[in-house]
Parts: C-alpha cells; sequence; structure tokens
C-alpha cells in the first residue's frame, strides 16, 4: 500500500472560522497541558506518561467548571493530538527529532481528524458540528481516506491535508536516465545523466524578498504590542514569508519532476545541513537552499513511479576524487572551483566532477545490491570513503518535512 497526500484550500464561512478557532484552541490547549504533565510525572517518576494515560485525563477535565469547555471539542480531535505528542515523544527519545515544543496561538493552527471525513460534491465534510466546508479540489482524490489534517497559515488562509491509502504495484523500472545530482551554493544543482553536464543557478529566494521584509518587520515592531493593528499586519509580514515559501517550494517542485519524469534512479549525497549551518558565514544562504525539501520529493517522486533514490555517504570525495584516473587529492577548499589532476593532467569544474563521481558511485551501489539498471557511464571505480547508505524513498507525501543534509562542494 501507498500514502498519498493532496492539500487542498478551504474557504470555511464566517460561523465555520468560530468553530475552527475555538478546534484549534482545545488541541493546542490539550497538547500544551498534556506536554506540561507528561514533564511534571517524567520529573518527579522519572517515567513518562503513555497514550492511554494521557487520554484518561480528558473525562475529568471535561467535567471540571474550568475546562468543561474541552466537551464542546470533537473528541477524536483531541485523541488524536494526544497521539501526535507521544509520537513526537517516540522520536525525540529515538534521536530522530528535538524535545516535543509548546504551541502558541500566533502560529500556524493545525488538528487532526483520523476518520469519518468525507468529500461530498467537491467539499470537504468535516465531522462534529462544522459540517461541509467549501473547498478547492485542485486533482482527484482516489483511495481510502486515513487522516484529514485542517491548518490556518498567519496569513489567514485555511488547508486541509489529506491522506489515503491506495494500492501500489511492486514493480520497478529499468528504463530511463541515471542521474548524478550535486547540491551547492554558487549552482543550487549541477546534474548529469552520463553524457552531458546541467547546472540550475541558486535562485536565492530569500535575497529577492529580504530588503520587504526587513521593512515590513521593522514596522511591525514599531506598532504597540496588543494592539490591533500589531495583529492585522501580523497577517502582512505573514504574507511576505508566504510568497518566500511558495516560490522555493515552486521552484524545487518543478526541479525534482524534470529530474523524476525521465529517470529510473537519482543519486545525491546523504548531507549534514545541521552541522554546516554551524558555520555562520554561509548559514543564512544554506538554510534557503531547501536541499533537504528537494531529497524528499525526489524520494516520494521516485517511489510513485518505481524508480529508485540512491544516498551516498556524504564523507565520499567527489569533488577531491578524478572521474577519469580516479586520483585522489589530499585536500581542497571551497574557493577552489575547478582544478587540473596531478596524475593525468584533465582539468576539472569542481561541481561539474563531483556530480559525475556521485552518479558512478551510485550505480556501484545499485549493482552491489543485485539491482537491474540499464545505465551510460564507463568505468566503475572501487569503493572509497566511509561505508555508503543505500536506501529505499520513504512514502509518498506533498507536504515536505526538512530533513538534514549537507556538504557544500
Amino acid at each position: 500500500m501507498l500514502h498519498k497526500a493532496v492539500q487542498v484550500r478551504l474557504y470555511p464561512s464566517k460561523e465555520q472560522q468560530i468553530q475552527l478557532a475555538q478546534t484549534f484552541g482545545c488541541a493546542r490547549w490539550w497538547w500544551n497541558y498534556a506536554l506540561n504533565k507528561s514533564i511534571e510525572v517524567y520529573t518527579e517518576t522519572g517515567k513518562g506518561l503513555g497514550q492511554v494515560a494521557l487520554n484518561s485525563l480528558l473525562p475529568k477535565l471535561k467535567k471540571e467548571k474550568d475546562t468543561e469547555w474541552l466537551a464542546d471539542c470533537y473528541s477524536q480531535v483531541l485523541q488524536a493530538t494526544t497521539l501526535n505528542l507521544t509520537t513526537a515523544y517516540k522520536n525525540f527519545f529515538d534521536k530522530r527529532a528535538g524535545f516535543p515544543k509548546f504551541k502558541s496561538k500566533h502560529g500556524k493552527q493545525s488538528i487532526q481528524y483520523p476518520q469519518n471525513v468525507k468529500i461530498v460534491e467537491g467539499n470537504v465534510k468535516l465531522p462534529g458540528n462544522i459540517g461541509v466546508v467549501k473547498a478547492k479540489i485542485h486533482r482527484l482524490i482516489s483511495g481510502k481516506i486515513k487522516t484529514v489534517t485542517v491548518s490556518k497559515t498567519p496569513s489567514g488562509k485555511y488547508f486541509a491535508s489529506i491522506l489515503t491509502e491506495v494500492e501500489c504495484e511492486n514493480s520497478s523500472t529499468t528504463e530511463g536516465k541515471i542521474y548524478g545530482v550535486d547540491l551547492g551554493l554558487k549552482h543550487f544543482a549541477v546534474v548529469t545523466d552520463g553524457k552531458k553536464v546541467s547546472k540550475y543557478d541558486n535562485p536565492k529566494h530569500l535575497a529577492k524578498h529580504e530588503n520587504n521584509l526587513k521593512r515590513k518587520q521593522q514596522k511591525l515592531a514599531r506598532k504597540q504590542k496588543g494592539s490591533n493593528s500589531r495583529y492585522r499586519y501580523r497577517k502582512v509580514v505573514a504574507k511576505v514569508y508566504e510568497r518566500l515559501s511558495n516560490s522555493r517550494q515552486d521552484f524545487l517542485h518543478k526541479l525534482s519532476y524534470k529530474l523524476v519524469s525521465d529517470s529510473q534512479a537519482v543519486i545525491v549525497e546523504n548531507l549534514h545541513v545541521k552541522g554546516m549551518v554551524r558555520n555562520h558565514n554561509l548559514a543564512k544562504a544554506i538554510s534557503d537552499t531547501g536541499w533537504g525539501t528537494l531529497t524528499n520529493f525526489l524520494a516520494y517522486k521516485l517511489e510513485r513511479k518505481g524508480a529508485r533514490l540512491v544516498e551516498i555517504d556524504r564523507w565520499f570525495p567527489s569533488s577531491k576524487l578524478c572521474s577519469k584516473c580516479f586520483y585522489q587529492v589530499k585536500e581542497m577548499s571551497l574557493d577552489v572551483r575547478d582544478w587540473t589532476c596531478p596524475n593525468c593532467g584533465a582539468h576539472h569544474d569542481r561541481d561539474g566532477n563531483a556530480a559525475i563521481n556521485i552518479r558512478v558511485e551510485g550505480i556501484r551501489m545499485l549493482k552491489a545490491e543485485g539491482s537491474a539498471v540499464s545505465a551510460v557511464g564507463g568505468e566503475v571505480r572501487p569503493k572509497m570513503g566511509r561505508k555508503s547508505h543505500l536506501r529505499h524513498s520513504p512514502m509518498s507525501t506533498e507536504a515536505p518535512s526538512t530533513r538534514s543534509r549537507g556538504v557544500v562542494h
């Protein structure tokens, strides 16, 4: 089975907006209360509270005078919040994520419906008192609906992320190109298919919006805290961030689609962005690129097609290795953009040479695990560097999550 998510725009009525705001508030309060309770119990006993223990607190809270308004919230929304909190704790203890944070009413608001959501005449019907919400469904929603996450952005827009489960054929393609991709800052991506090298410039989304963002943030800072004027102007600043995010997402979706459309495999480096942003000179530029998001997009789009995403080890010397004779230079600083191999005399563009090496290493890994590949691309060099990792792509989803990767070539 394959999971797919489609995000659709919602247009709730004024009454539905009030009902959603109340539900957002209940879910946010319960998350913060349950998180605080879990921290207190863990501090006292050294043991956390599980999903069943937290849910057992709800009936009592709904009867108490100060929190009886929780009874007006659709019960499964609160239970889904509990599940998400316990999952966040598990991810933290498994070192897959940071410690769960308290939620603010000023940020993005979201609630999750685990069942009973229906598509009715092109609109979304939510359980409870909300009913049918006008929606703009831009693509066919196929399969069984598993969960629906309703969210409100800081700019005031409503969305529903509809997760469905569809049957997929366990087929893999051996037709198409194999791309090697080197990610960087000067050029966002340098791509080779074994015959030619293509360079995609870094669009620098933040730089295009930075002056406008700075001006509006300064104006927001001058407004009195708690005033209606400040509340309204927060949405103006949020819209600039939204345009910035949308332009980045659009670029990454188009590039990932272009790479996936005619490929049987895409090979990238397993980059470590978290470590890279410690370099304060490059932190802003690295954070703006979206390398991890591109890898996520590639992963689910390739899986949907039956193709492969291969991640080679971040310590593989792709830039310092001659793609002609496999000679490896000892040191190469970031300001060196082209170099000549001292062994065979071949002249290399740094990023193009790295993309070629990444591609050949990925093909070697695919053949080593026994995958059938029809690759154009010469000799496969012996394995070098630290142990490489080959992984299958995660579930298909339209909602990106940021994953840490990173070296700059």
